[in-house]
C-alpha cells in the first residue's frame, strides 16, 4: 500500500483518529451493563470481581503501549496501527466463545495489546502534524468526538443483552473495528518522514525513554495525568453498582451514564474553542483546581449522607465537566517538548495513564461498600497528588502563559 500523501481533510483526519481511539473507550464502556450476566454465567463468585473485566483490559493496553511507542518511530504509523487494530478484532471474536471467566480476562487483556495501538498512533500522528495551542486544538476536538462513545456504548450494550447473549457485545466490538480498521488502511497518511525513523536498537530505545522521562515538564504532566485518569477508571469499573446497587436505575442507568459522558464531551468542545485565547496552562491549572474542590463537595456530602441521586449528579457532572478540560490539555503539554520522540513519549505517558491509572481505580472499586464515599475519597486524594505534579512541573507556579517549543520531529 503506498504510502503517499492523501487528502484527507482536516474534519475527516479529526473523526478518524477518534475513530480509533474510540474503540478503547468502546472496549470499556460497551462491557457496563452485561458484568452481572457475565459473572453470572461465568461463576464468579464475588461482585466486585467483575471489575476485573475492565482491569484486565486496561493493563494489557497500558503495557502494550511501551512497544507500540518504538515501533511506531521505526516502522512508522500506519504498519504497528493496523496491526494492532487486527489482534483486538481477534481477541473480541475468540471472547464469544470463552469457557472460563480467566480466560475471558487472559482474552480481554490481549484485546488491551491491540487497541494500545490505536492510542499510541492516533496521538503520534496530531503530534506530527500540529504543535502547541493548535495541538491542543486539534485533540480537544478528536476527544469531544471520542466522547460521544460513552454516551452511546452502555446503552448499546443493554440493547445488544436484550436478545438474552452477552457474547454479542465482543461480536459487535470486532465489527465496528473492521470497519475503522478499512477506513484507516485505505485513507490514512503515513505522518511520519523515512528520513526521521528511529532505529529500533535497544540503545536508541533507550535514548528515547530517556529523553521522556528526563524532561520534568513532560514527565510531570504525564504523572498529573495518570493520577486523574486513576480517578476515573474507578468510576467506571463501579458505575454499574453506583448507578443501580445505591440508586436504583436498573436497566436505565445508560442514560444517567450517558448524559455526564455528555457534559464531558461539550467540555472537549469548549477546551477546543478557548485555548487558544486563554493558553492550556491557564484553562488545564483552573480545570483541575475546580475538579479537586468539588470532589471534596463530593467527599463531604457523601459522608455526611446527604448525597441523593440528583445531589450526586450535579456534583459529579460538573466534576466530569471539568475533567474535559483537564485531559486533553495535560496531555499536550506533556507531549509538546517531545516531538522528536512522540510515538515514543506516547508511549511512555500512556502505559503510566492506563497501568498506573487502573491499578489505583481498581483499588477504588474494590473498595466499594455500597457507598459513594470511597469513589468521592479516591477523586479528591488523587486531585491533590495531580495538583502537587503540576506544581513541581512548573515549579511552583500556576496560571502562566504556554511555553512556545520548537517544533521537534
Amino acid at each position: 500500500m503506498s504510502t503517499s500523501p492523501r487528502t484527507v481533510s482536516r474534519p475527516e483526519f479529526i473523526a478518524m483518529m477518534a475513530a480509533f481511539m474510540a474503540l478503547n473507550a468502546l472496549a470499556v464502556d460497551i462491557m457496563l451493563p452485561a458484568l452481572p450476566k457475565m459473572g453470572e454465567a461465568l461463576q464468579v463468585a464475588h461482585e466486585n470481581e467483575r471489575q476485573l473485566v475492565i482491569t484486565s483490559y486496561l493493563i494489557g493496553f497500558g503495557i502494550a503501549q511501551l512497544f507500540f511507542g518504538p515501533l511506531a518511530d521505526r516502522f512508522g504509523r500506519r504498519k504497528p496501527l493496523i496491526a494492532g487494530v487486527i489482534i483486538y478484532i481477534v481477541a473480541a471474536g475468540f471472547a464469544v466463545i470463552a469457557p472460563t471467566f480467566e480466560t475471558l480476562l487472559a482474552l480481554r487483556f490481549v484485546q488491551g495489546i491491540g487497541a494500545a495501538s490505536t492510542r499510541v498512533v492516533a496521538q503520534s500522528v496530531v503530534r506530527d502534524r500540529f504543535a502547541g495551542r493548535s495541538m491542543a486544538e486539534v485533540m480537544s476536538l478528536i476527544m469531544m468526538v471520542f466522547m460521544v462513545v460513552p454516551v452511546f456504548a452502555p446503552a448499546v450494550g443493554q440493547l445488544l443483552l436484550f436478545s438474552g447473549h452477552w457474547q454479542l457485545i465482543f461480536l459487535f466490538m470486532a465489527a465496528l473495528a473492521i470497519v475503522i480498521g478499512m477506513w484507516g488502511y485505505f485513507r490514512m497518511d503515513e505522518t511520519l518522514d523515512p528520513g526521521k525513523r528511529r532505529p529500533l536498537h535497544p540503545a536508541v530505545v533507550a535514548e528515547g525513554f530517556r529523553l521522556v522521562l528526563s524532561n520534568r515538564t513532560a514527565f510531570f504532566y504525564g504523572i498529573s495525568s495518570m493520577f486523574v485518569m486513576a480517578a476515573l477508571f474507578g468510576f467506571i469499573g463501579t458505575a454499574q453498582q453506583i448507578y443501580v446497587d445505591i440508586y436504583g436505575l436498573g436497566s436505565s442507568f445508560p442514560i444517567a451514564f450517558g448524559f455526564v459522558a455528555t457534559m464531558m464531551a461539550m467540555s472537549s468542545f469548549l477546551n477546543s474553542r478557548v485555548v487558544g485565547a486563554l493558553g492550556m496552562r491557564r484553562v488545564a491549572h483552573a480545570a483541575l483546581l475546580t475538579f479537586c474542590t468539588l470532589s471534596a463537595v463530593m467527599l463531604a456530602l457523601a459522608s455526611m449522607e446527604m448525597l441523593p441521586f440528583t445531589p450526586f449528579m450535579i456534583v459529579f457532572t460538573l466534576i466530569m465537566f471539568s475533567f474535559g478540560l483537564v485531559g486533553s490539555n495535560t496531555m499536550t503539554l506533556a507531549m509538546e517538548p517531545l516531538g522528536a520522540v512522540a510515538g515514543t513519549a506516547s508511549s511512555v505517558f500512556g502505559f503510566m495513564q492506563t497501568v498506573g491509572g487502573a491499578l489505583m481505580g481498581a483499588m477504588i472499586g474494590y473498595a466499594y461498600d455500597g457507598t459513594i464515599v470511597p469513589v468521592a475519597a479516591g477523586f479528591f486524594f488523587l486531585a491533590l497528588i495531580a495538583i502537587g505534579c503540576v506544581l513541581v512541573a512548573e515549579k511552583g507556579k500556576l496560571f502562566g502563559a504556554s511555553t512556545q517549543y520548537a517544533v521537534r520531529k
